[in-house]
């Protein structure tokens, strides 16, 4: 079997077996595209049966030391982890002998702490959006949403009015790997989608719970703007992702106590190491807190 249809095979098993992201599924085709064309291009490896033959460890960390001037640590991190798991996908139908990619170590990518925003930029930035316009109501409900439950932008973007429950304060959420969820959120989120979507009366149950001002549903691109929009007006502007707000939500809810398997849950984490990350940004926030404050601090 040629190597492009085995790849292909994968890209399927990933899309329907695994329900992966299309994000997830475009970035792993890239990666393993470009993997193959080195195999065939450097080593004359076409075939599943030139792969199990002409394959060794070595060569595959030489592939990737070979990316190290033109790409970040955590790109490489991302590209091993595509190969590892395509070889031991070709392991486990036995179209080949041997797993070679348990065999390279893993990298070490750079640590880096979650950017978020503190307690009272979060409300400047809730309180930004003009009430008196529909876009601002919009607005108003998305950062409320957004920030009172934690949800990921993609995971906000794809909520229809049906999976809101209103009165109750609830959200069910589909995340990574169509895994279903419900998320609580609080009075401010419900007064804020009350206001927004008294607009929205006529609307059926399937439709978008956020739109634009077509009346199509938002793509998370869109949300990353309104964000921005209303970011740069204030005076403690900088810049943020949406999923900042996500890490806001998590690391104001641990510095307030919140237990971590009840943190992990709501955030839809499979490992309870992804949820570990924000006691670290609490400790870095900690810092800051310090460093701004203390009079001794700035001196040098």
């Amino acid at each position: 079997m040629l190597l492009e249809v085995a790849l292909e095979r994968y890209m399927q098993f990933l899309r329907f077996d695994r329900n992966a992201s299309v994000h997830t599924v475009r970035a792993y085709a890239q990666d393993l595209s470009h993997w193959v064309s080195h195999l065939k291009c450097q080593q004359s490896i076409e075939s599943l049966q030139d792969l199990s033959q002409g394959l060794d460890p070595l060569q595959l960390r030489n592939y990737l030391s070979g990316l190290c001037d033109t790409h970040e640590r955590s790109s490489l991190c991302r590209r091993l982890s595509a190969i590892r798991a395509f070889l031991k996908y070709l392991r486990n139908q036995e179209w080949i002998q041997k797993d070679l990619g348990i065999l390279v170590p893993s990298l070490k990518a750079k640590k880096r702490l979650p950017r978020f925003l503190r307690i009272e930029e979060a409300l400047d930035l809730i309180q930004a959006p003009d009430l008196s316009t529909y876009l601002g109501r919009r607005d108003r409900a998305l950062f409320e949403v957004l920030y009172g439950t934690g949800i990921r932008v993609g995971e906000l973007v794809q909520l229809n009015l049906e999976h809101l429950q209103l009165q109750e304060k609830w959200i069910r959420v589909f995340g990574k790997g169509a895994k279903e969820r419900m998320v609580p959120f609080g009075s401010p989120a419900q007064e804020a989608l009350n206001l927004y979507l008294q607009d929205r009366q006529s609307d059926l149950p399937t439709d978008p719970l956020f739109t634009n001002f077509l009346g199509t549903r938002l793509s998370a691109r869109s949300v990353g703007r309104i964000l921005n929009k209303h970011l740069v007006r204030l005076a403690s502007a900088k810049s943020l992702s949406p999923h900042g707000l996500r890490h806001s939500f998590a690391t104001h809810l641990l510095a307030a106590g919140i237990d971590l398997r009840t943190l992990q849950e709501m955030l839809g984490h499979a490992c309870l190491s992804s949820t570990q990350r924000y006691t670290h940004v609490d400790l870095g926030g900690l810092m800051d807190d310090y460093r701004d404050s203390h009079p001794l601090s700035r001196v040098k």
